[in-house]
């Protein structure tokens, strides 16, 4: 499992989370549309952490800077 994350993509993923789960805490979603987002969420937060999307490869794409 090659990393396919950069840096921008992991802080944008990760603060989409943080908002998804503010909105949630703050009783401003709620119901299955709360469940989903809150899923997502966690997904989000787990690739970043591991710096791989596996939806990136069927697509090929790769966020990660190339070393020379």
């Amino acid at each position: 499992m090659e990393k396919n994350m950069g840096t921008i993509d992991k802080v944008v993923r990760i603060l989409v989370a943080l908002v998804i789960a503010g909105l949630y805490f703050a009783n401003i979603i709620s119901g299955t549309v709360a469940i989903v987002l809150l899923v997502l969420a966690g997904v989000f937060i787990l690739t970043s952490f591991i710096s791989f999307c596996p939806l990136y490869l069927p697509f090929g794409i790769n966020t990660r800077k190339k070393k020379d």
